[in-house]
């Protein structure tokens, strides 16, 4: 006589999750001229003249503005190469990142 172990059949559920996205911010300072932030936003952001606009002036009144919502990784590259198209004209300009809530 043969003894038969039967083992139940588990599935495993995978499940996909969303990637944590996060924002990059514009900060503000007293030295980089308007035009070239704004130049900044269209050429990186791919922001139209008038948008780009908006976003400058908030971060000019408010200090700081989110200026798009990516993936960490995007926004990360994405803030650096604003940020480093302002130190190589000789700009103080700064994008940062952070966790959107």
């Amino acid at each position: 006589m043969i003894d038969t172990v039967v083992k139940p059949r588990t599935k495993v559920k995978t499940k996909t999750e969303r990637p944590k996205l996060h924002k990059v911010l514009l900060v503000n300072d007293d030295f980089t001229p308007r035009h070239f932030v704004v130049r900044v936003l269209r050429a990186e952001f791919r922001m139209a003249e008038e948008q780009a606009g908006r976003v400058m002036m908030t971060a000019h009144r408010r200090g700081v503005c989110v200026v798009a919502v990516f993936t960490k990784d995007v926004a990360e590259e994405k803030a650096t190469a604003a940020t480093d198209a302002g130190r190589r004209e000789g700009y103080p300009l700064l994008f940062t990142t952070e966790p959107e809530e």
